[in-house]
């Protein structure tokens, strides 16, 4: 315990800190993505996914503690180095920045701060299920039937809440953000790792842009894809089988008006 608190307080023990915890949270950036893709397909393949994972309240409350913790861990170091840096050279660069750094490399702290902001209404949002957030309506009302059990409609809330406007335009403002993010904290956790040299340097930056582009890709690409009206006669239905009010969307969406209306279609 006192060998991890000497290491917690040293600057080198903090970027440890901060990289290891950096890794962890781009390895469930990728698990996340990889299980919310699902929504281009069936209904039931996404809804059926989530069930499994609410079936396992040790296994899903153990992840998003640890995931709390990782994320409190990584935030908590970043801001002491940030402090730390700032007491060493209290007089701000004449240039704006120090000698070679990036615009995302400055603007770390504050990528990072409406990130967070993104993680808080993203756990509002889809988690809590808060109806103050998402523009529709009490989310809870959606449900369908998986194989003969009433489990909550993931897949309708996904598609109702990305065709919000003002919620998908802030989920790819956090995802461009994180994309910033990601380009220049993947490269740096390498070197804080002491995993830097001049040959295999500018491979690890070009690895970071691939990773930080893909995870941008694939995130973005869930609001734009259900902007542009994917499953969007199924969640019509499922807004009127739960009496919610119809999203405000920015996109001419091509919607159903509900289970009446089969084959036709309506351009809102």
């Amino acid at each position: 315990m006192n060998l991890l608190l000497r290491l917690w307080r040293s600057s080198l023990g903090k970027k440890y800190v901060m990289a290891l915890t950096g890794a962890a949270l781009v390895v469930f950036l990728v698990g996340h993505l990889v299980g919310n893709l699902q929504v281009f397909g069936a209904p039931d393949l996404i809804n059926q996914y989530a069930h499994f994972l609410k079936s396992k309240p040790l296994l899903l409350w153990g992840a998003r503690l640890g995931l709390l913790a990782t994320v409190g861990l990584h935030i908590a170091a970043a801001f002491t180095l940030l402090s730390l840096n700032r007491s060493a050279r209290p007089v701000a660069y004449a240039t704006g920045g120090a000698y070679a750094a990036t615009s995302r490399s400055r603007y770390m702290a504050v990528s990072g701060s409406v990130i967070l902001a993104f993680i808080v209404y993203h756990l509002l949002h889809f988690t809590a299920l808060n109806p103050a957030v998402n523009g529709v309506g009490d989310f809870t009302k959606l449900t369908t039937d998986l194989h003969g059990e009433t489990v909550p409609d993931v897949y309708a809330m996904m598609i109702l809440g990305f065709n919000v406007w003002w919620v998908a335009a802030f989920y790819l403002i956090a995802q461009a953000l994180l994309f910033m993010h990601l380009s220049h904290g993947l490269a740096a956790m390498f070197q804080s790792l002491g995993l830097r040299n001049h040959v295999w340097w500018p491979r690890v930056q070009l690895l970071a842009r691939v990773v930080s582009v893909a995870l941008f890709l694939g995130y973005a690409s869930i609001p734009l894809g259900i902007l542009a009206g994917i499953g969007s006669r199924y969640a019509a239905d499922a807004r009127a089988r739960a009496h919610l009010a119809a999203a405000p969307s920015s996109a001419a969406t091509v919607l159903a008006v509900g289970p009446a209306s089969a084959g036709k279609e309506v351009v809102r």
